[in-house]
């Protein structure tokens, strides 16, 4: 038996499970907020993209149009990870749902960092990012480890989101080390 799967007779709501209506509405709540974080985060990417354009980038970095994609993807597996340890009231999950909330921040402070500040601060704005970008990267794998317990699929959909911060990390010490 998992522990962290809610149990009930079949045909029965599982003790402490909410109504599909109150569902549906919290999952549309999350994906929403997921939505906007992106939106306005991409707000000084779209605004200062030209210096990024010119500079000196790792050999390893994808093509431009993938980072959307990407992020696109991450949060909206954020969000239902954020949702399912919602949903789940047989566990305590404040302390979860509170690292999620502060992955939220963090993911519009790395590119008001890194492509806000960088045509002001230059360089040092990099190395500042890479700080935020490193503590959002822990700060991730936080949530994993608290999501998991709650609900194995809600750590699992947060793994490629840590893996791709660490990616990310490293193309923002390359950018660093080099512009």
């Amino acid at each position: 038996m998992l522990l962290n799967v809610e149990q009930s007779a079949p045909g029965t709501r599982a003790p402490g499970t909410r109504p599909p209506r109150q569902q549906i509405a919290a999952l549309v709540g999350f994906l929403a907020a997921s939505l906007a974080v992106s939106l306005i985060g991409s707000l000084p990417i779209r605004m200062n993209s030209d210096w990024y354009a010119a500079a000196d980038t790792a050999p390893w970095t994808p093509p431009g149009w993938m980072f959307g994609s990407a992020w696109l993807v991450l949060y909206a597996a954020m969000a239902v990870a954020a949702w399912l340890v919602w949903r789940q009231r047989l566990f305590p999950r404040r302390a979860a749902l509170r690292v999620y909330g502060g992955l939220l921040p963090l993911n519009l402070l790395w590119p008001l960092m890194f492509f806000g500040l960088y045509p002001v601060m230059g360089t040092a704005a990099l190395w500042l990012a890479l700080l935020v970008i490193a503590a959002h990267a822990a700060f991730a794998t936080v949530a994993v480890l608290h999501f998991g317990p709650i609900s194995t699929t809600a750590g699992v959909l947060m793994l490629p989101y840590v893996s791709w911060l660490v990616f990310s990390a490293s193309l923002n010490l390359y950018a660093a080390l080099n512009n």
